[in-house]
C-alpha cells in the first residue's frame, strides 16, 4: 500500500501533469511555479509548499492539487464541499415533486404508487448525480 501523507512538493524534481496523463511538469526558472510540457498549463505552488494551483482557468474556481509522493490529489476547498449535499438535495426535492405530479400507475389511481415510483426515481438520479460528481 503506497503513502498518503501530503509532501512537500520540490522546486528541483519534476511531477506528472495533474491536467495529462502524459505531461510533465518542469520548474520554470527563478520563479515558484511549474509548467507542462504538453498542455502547456502553468502551476504556481501555494499553501506554504504542499499545493499546486492553476494558473490560467475558465473554471469559476481555481483548481488545487496536493502531492502525496505518487499521485495529485484534488485540493478541495470548504466552499465546494458544502454546496455539493445542498445542490444534491435541491435536485431530490424538485425532481420529486415532479414525478410525484406527472406520474401515473397504470393499475389504479393510487397515490401510494406515484409516491414510491417517484421517490425510487428521485433516488437513483441523485445517486448517478453524486458518483459523477465524487469524481471530480
Amino acid at each position: 500500500m503506497q503513502s498518503q501523507k501530503l509532501q512537500k512538493i520540490d522546486f528541483n524534481q519534476e511531477y506528472p501533469c495533474p491536467c495529462r496523463r502524459r505531461g510533465r511538469l518542469t520548474p520554470i526558472a527563478l520563479t515558484e511555479a511549474f509548467g507542462c510540457n504538453r498542455c502547456q498549463q502553468i502551476f504556481v505552488v501555494q499553501d506554504n509548499g504542499y499545493v499546486i494551483e492553476q494558473l490560467s482557468t475558465n473554471y469559476p474556481y481555481k483548481r488545487a492539487w496536493r502531492w502525496t509522493g505518487n499521485q495529485w490529489n484534488i485540493a478541495h476547498s470548504s466552499l465546494g464541499r458544502g454546496y455539493l449535499p445542498l445542490t444534491l438535495v435541491t435536485i431530490f426535492v424538485l425532481v420529486f415533486l415532479l414525478l410525484l405530479t406527472t406520474l401515473q400507475s397504470p393499475l389504479s389511481n393510487s397515490v401510494t404508487f406515484r409516491v414510491i415510483a417517484a421517490l425510487v426515481l428521485s433516488m437513483m438520479l441523485v445517486l448517478m448525480l453524486w458518483l459523477v460528481c465524487r469524481r471530480y
